[in-house]
């Protein structure tokens, strides 16, 4: 009796040891699983925010660029100095196509930002191609300096600032405020140029 249950006493302990060990095996198992999720989501994390941060940098880069080639066109022109065209039709193409690309990944309220920079930016291309035909020149070029560095400038700067609040580089506690109160000043300005621009040219198009 005594070297029966010795053996089975000895059995138990053999049994009991080997699913002790398989339950610790599959905890660590588990947990290794568990850390390896965690590692690739911080992984899918970090190459999402990079990838954004980088389409941020061309959005902003693009939009900078753009108003410039305006501007300096504006200028030579104004100084009777020849214009290369392609300068500023390539700075155009630049930020459509990262304004497209951005349009898919970009949070409602950049978006909102980005889209009415489309549009003042696409005015200011409009005044720099009618300069040549604007009956009052001098009228023109300070409308066209003033738009440049004016609400143009400002709105170049509202996207910049937005991007970087969107990826949290930069904090400001009332800048939702600010930000409304800057996109409505931008649409505002760019709506009465519009106005302005497409009255000029219909009294244009009746003196012909």
């Amino acid at each position: 009796m005594t070297t029966l249950a010795v053996a089975l006493i000895g059995v138990g302990g053999t049994l009991g040891g080997t699913l002790g060990g398989a339950v610790l095996s599959q905890r660590v198992t588990r947990a290794q699983n568990q850390r390896a999720d965690r590692e690739r989501a911080e992984d899918r994390h970090d190459r999402a925010q990079e990838a954004r941060r980088d389409l941020y940098a061309r959005l902003n880069t693009t939009a900078r660029a753009y108003r410039v080639a305006a501007r300096d066109a504006v200028r030579a022109a104004e100084r009777s100095e020849s214009v290369e065209p392609a300068v500023l039709d390539a700075a155009k193409e630049a930020w459509s196509e990262q304004y497209s690309l951005a349009q898919m990944a970009l949070p409602k309220d950049v978006h909102q930002i980005a889209s009415s920079l489309n549009r003042a930016l696409g005015v200011g291309y409009m005044v720099v191609k009618q300069l040549p035909s604007s009956p009052d020149s001098d009228r023109s070029y300070n409308r066209a300096k003033d738009w440049f560095s004016g609400p143009l400038s400002d709105g170049v700067y509202l996207l910049r600032v937005t991007l970087r609040h969107d990826l949290g580089v930069e904090v400001e506690p009332d800048f939702e405020h600010t930000r409304t109160r800057m996109l409505a000043g931008l649409d505002r300005e760019r709506r009465s140029l519009e106005r302005l621009l497409a009255s000029e040219q219909a009294q244009a198009t009746r003196s012909a």
